[in-house]
């Protein structure tokens, strides 16, 4: 179970409370501080959070509609997990979506905002160093999304929004499961490289290729830990 560092709901006006509570309880579920396969108490997280159980039941409902929970007869609530298929799907989708954005974004991207692509990029080198996997995880985050929105095509965005849950709780779970992060940054250096050269083809071919390296280590790993559950 997380630990809360006193009420962290920051109470509005304006929303009801169960909304205030799925909100928090959705977020620490992407963000990774409510592990895949962790309970929900419902008690604990109510005393925790300094509400009634009524709205963390009701929240907790509403995350069981959107697959972020699982619930288990006569045992309770848990984070739902994240089977190896499921990642390897969820790959399978970002090639194709971040190889499109990325030959969009070499033709469409403004020079400023390739300037903000390269920052980011040179503060994910130094956040490497020092392993700092919570920035790591924004910096990528925030790398990939200037990609999409650099596309400037609105359908593609539409789509990646849609599964943008799916995406972050595959990053979280990738930085602190693997440790090739120097393979990120050489495809993030030719990603950026290639779309300040305004070279689209191979734009596309490295952004699909960076995905097609990480689908690589996901298999590695479960043959390396003999993982037959898919």
């Amino acid at each position: 179970m997380m630990e809360f560092e006193g009420n962290k709901l920051g109470i509005s006006n304006y929303k009801p409370l169960r909304e205030i509570v799925f909100e928090y309880l959705r977020n620490s579920i992407l963000n990774g501080e409510l592990e895949p396969g962790e309970r929900l108490m419902e008690l604990q997280l109510a005393q925790r959070l300094g509400v009634s159980r009524t709205p963390v039941r009701e929240a907790i409902r509403k995350l069981e509609l959107e697959g972020l929970v699982e619930m288990i007869p006569r045992k309770g609530a848990y984070v739902a997990d994240m089977s190896i298929k499921d990642i390897l799907d969820v790959l399978e989708v970002r090639m194709f979506l971040e190889g499109l954005a990325a030959y969009l974004a070499a033709e469409r991207m403004t020079d400023e905002e390739i300037d903000k692509l390269k920052e980011i990029m040179k503060k994910f080198e130094s956040e490497l160093e020092t392993m700092n996997k919570e920035d790591m995880i924004e910096l990528d985050n925030k790398f990939h999304d200037l990609i999409i929105t650099g596309s400037r095509n609105t359908k593609l965005l539409q789509i990646v929004q849609g599964l943008q849950e799916q995406f972050q709780r595959f990053r979280v779970i990738y930085f602190n499961e693997y440790t090739e992060h120097e393979d990120l940054i050489k495809f993030h250096r030719a990603i950026v490289k290639a779309i300040d050269n305004r070279d689209s083809k191979q734009a596309q071919e490295y952004a699909q290729t960076h995905v097609e390296m990480i689908e690589e280590s996901i298999i590695k790993w479960k043959k390396r830990n003999k993982i037959t559950k898919e």
